[in-house]
């Protein structure tokens, strides 16, 4: 099949422009490719947390960089079926500041973690 002289330069430019990557293509003010503008965007927030196992206790620190507090809890699972696993109470971490966190087990801990938000 042979393609006239009109088809074959439009083809060609369609292909091209299929081929360039969506990062090439320049955007409009305000769009940052999620299709929010970015005062919709949320800005970086949360506490950086810091956990460490000695045995059958663990400490954290959390170490708030942002502007909006946050609120962080320790959860400690015990490694032992009969040992309570505990969850600290909510704390609020404000801008600029740290925290610690402590919990326990009576023998071993298996996991630790932290959950941020009320």
């Amino acid at each position: 099949m042979r393609l006239s002289r009109r088809v074959a330069p439009a083809l060609a430019a369609v292909t091209l422009v299929m081929a360039v990557p969506t990062d090439a293509i320049p955007r409009t003010s305000g769009d940052d490719g999620t299709g929010l503008a970015r005062s919709a965007r949320s800005q970086p927030s949360g506490a950086d947390c810091r956990t460490t196992v000695t045995g059958s206790h663990v400490v954290a620190y959390c170490h708030n960089p942002y502007v909006d507090t946050d609120t962080v809890r320790l959860h400690v699972e015990c490694a032992r079926w009969w040992d309570v696993d505990t969850d600290t109470a909510p704390v609020d971490v404000a801008p600029a500041l740290t925290v610690r966190l402590t919990g326990r087990c009576w023998k071993e801990i298996r996991a630790v973690w932290i959950t941020h938000g009320t």
